[in-house]
């Protein structure tokens, strides 16, 4: 595993991001398929989008409330 995804998922749990959110940015930074259709939330697909881009420049957005 590499340092910047360890840290990253570490930033996002320490910050208290949605669960959602954090599932989706790990699958989208490991350019895993998005779950079905049905399965994805708004918070996950938000996270995927991150992951993909390598960003937690938005996970302020999608903290636990």
């Amino acid at each position: 595993m590499n340092q910047e995804y360890y840290e990253a998922v570490t930033k996002l749990e320490e910050m208290g991001c949605d669960e959602e959110y954090i599932q989706g940015w790990q699958a989208g930074y490991l350019q895993n398929p998005k779950r079905e259709e049905q399965r994805v939330t708004e918070p996950y697909d938000a996270g995927y989008t991150d992951g993909e881009e390598k960003s937690t420049e938005n996970a302020g957005n999608w903290l636990k409330t």
